[in-house]
């Protein structure tokens, strides 16, 4: 089982905290997966033992978008902070664990990036970090595979992705045909990157079947 394997990560790596990386598409469950393997450690080992960092707290502002010209490519890799991203993962991984640290958060009634919306306590040992980029090998996202000690692929299909978007983006505010248009011109782009990167992951996780 997934949790399994995630428990067993914990104490693999002596002197640091160990780093699980999801990449997926967009909408493949991998928040939901990373929650529930945070969940499933903390039951194991007590609480606070893992902790969840989104990299979707790294979105750039719809303030910063608008200046760069590019909120029509919103979830594309150069709408995210990804030096700032890096920057944490090492600082997660490599520092000593005396302070809490606080990481950004992404709130998806404002489509914003909430600054110190989440919390790493000095006694966690497994950060369960997930985000659709984890496996790219473009500027500044080829950094991060390093820092992983395990990068897991959540394979969904297609059609199960686009009809939770659709539901998403709706949700948010726009007309479902605004949202359509939307999934056509940046989501399904995105997905293709994404799906570049399987083959960089050391396991493929369906969800559903094997938590």
């Amino acid at each position: 089982m997934l949790v399994d394997d995630a428990v067993a990560l914990v104490p693999s790596i002596p002197g640091r905290r160990a780093v699980l990386g999801l990449a997926g598409a967009p909408a493949a469950g991998k928040s939901t997966l990373a929650r529930r393997l945070v969940s499933g450690v903390d039951a194991r080992l007590g609480a606070d033992t893992a902790a969840y960092v989104p990299m979707d707290g790294f979105h750039l502002s719809n303030a910063q978008l608008d200046r760069l010209g590019l909120r029509g490519r919103k979830g594309a890799p150069e709408t995210f902070d990804v030096d700032g991203y890096v920057h944490l993962l090492r600082r997660l991984r490599d520092a000593p664990p005396e302070r809490p640290v606080y990481v950004p958060d992404f709130d998806r009634r404002l489509e914003e990036p909430v600054a110190a919306g989440l919390v790493v306590l000095p006694q966690v040992r497994l950060v369960v970090t997930e985000g659709n980029y984890l496996a790219d090998d473009g500027p500044g996202w080829e950094q991060v595979r390093a820092l992983l000690d395990e990068l897991w692929y959540v394979d969904t299909p297609r059609q199960v992705r686009e009809r939770r978007l659709l539901r998403r983006h709706v949700r948010g505010g726009r007309s479902e045909s605004e949202a359509r248009a939307f999934i056509a011109a940046s989501e399904r782009p995105n997905a293709r990157r994404v799906e570049r990167g399987r083959d960089r992951a050391n396991r493929i996780v369906v969800p559903g079947r094997q938590l």
